[in-house]
């Protein structure tokens, strides 16, 4: 009976008999649920770590990615360089190639013309001859 009129004032005896404010079932939850909340903050950390390391894996990934990025910008820019400075040389060639044929002709048609020219020399070396 007085440990009714004690639990009605708010205090109540724990399991070691000492005078507690908080009820023995209450205490043992509240204890119960700091361990939880322990054990909680615990997985949480090491939630965050497993995270943060993931977070780090990925930066380096993107990392990785963007340079990877960049080196295939610059071998495609390479490429077009080269491509262009490929067509320049071939119009370079061809303008080459048509002052040749142009530069041909004129020694052809000199030849032609040369060919005359020793054509009536010696015939006029063959009509100098005859008249002697």
């Amino acid at each position: 009976m007085a440990r009714d009129s004690l639990s009605d004032a708010g205090l109540h005896f724990d399991e070691l008999n000492k005078l507690r404010i908080l009820d023995p079932d209450v205490a043992q939850q509240t204890n119960e649920l700091k361990e939880e909340c322990r054990d909680f903050v615990d997985k949480i950390g090491h939630f965050q770590k497993v995270v943060g390391g993931l977070i780090e894996l990925v930066d380096e990934l993107a990392k990785e990615t963007e340079n990877e990025k960049m080196k295939a910008i610059g071998a495609r820019n390479l490429l077009k360089s080269i491509a262009k400075q490929r067509e320049a040389q071939q119009q370079q060639l061809y303008a080459l190639i048509a002052e040749k044929k142009m530069q041909l002709e004129r020694y052809r048609i000199e030849y032609e013309a040369l060919c005359k020219v020793e054509a009536e020399q010696n015939e006029f070396i063959d009509q100098f001859n005859l008249q002697k």
